[in-house]
């Protein structure tokens, strides 16, 4: 077996973007939603003109994380007007980090995770930070176990459910 490598996604790489989130959106929160609400948000945010959108975005980025030339999971980061809430110049965003089930526990996310830090240590950002839901232990685990607090919460919608995401943030310099 090969070791695991990032890639960066293009517009070329759209349609295997769209595959890959539906599929690790999928397999994360299926058991825990409605079909019909977990359609509607699959519908809605991994369209490929939703993605071609996003990878066209200068302050968006996707990397996917490969094993044998096989996409096993993917990364997305956003900096200044492209996050989802903050909006803060000084931060950067992990919007996503996903991982095929076949692959948790193999140091996957953390790799991604690890790629996300980077990025926000070449962008000058004195944090990072990210939403996570309140019912998805494994993802709050991982990111307390990588120095990651709460500091506030917001409502994520999932079709038709209002969900409670839990607000977190690792500070990169001494202080925020």
């Amino acid at each position: 077996m090969e070791s695991i490598t990032l890639k960066k996604a293009t517009l070329q790489d759209v349609t295997q973007l769209r595959q890959i989130g539906r599929q690790t959106f999928s397999e994360t929160f299926a058991a825990s939603n409605s079909e019909q609400n977990l359609h509607a948000y699959l519908e809605e945010r991994f369209s490929l003109t939703k993605l071609t959108v996003e990878l066209q975005d200068p302050n968006s980025a996707f990397y996917f994380a490969e094993l044998d030339h096989t996409v096993i999971g993917y990364l997305k980061v956003n900096t200044g007007l492209a996050q989802t809430e903050i909006k803060d110049e000084h931060a950067l965003e992990i919007e996503r980090i996903y991982v095929l089930q076949a692959y948790h526990g193999q140091k996957v996310g953390q790799l991604l995770y690890e790629k996300a830090l980077q990025l926000a240590q070449q962008a000058g950002a004195d944090y990072v930070w990210l939403g996570v839901w309140e019912e998805n232990p494994r993802a709050i685990h991982f990111y307390r176990k990588n120095g990651f607090v709460e500091f506030d919460k917001h409502t994520f919608t999932l079709g038709d459910e209002k969900q409670t995401d839990l607000m977190m943030k690792r500070p990169l310099t001494g202080t925020y």
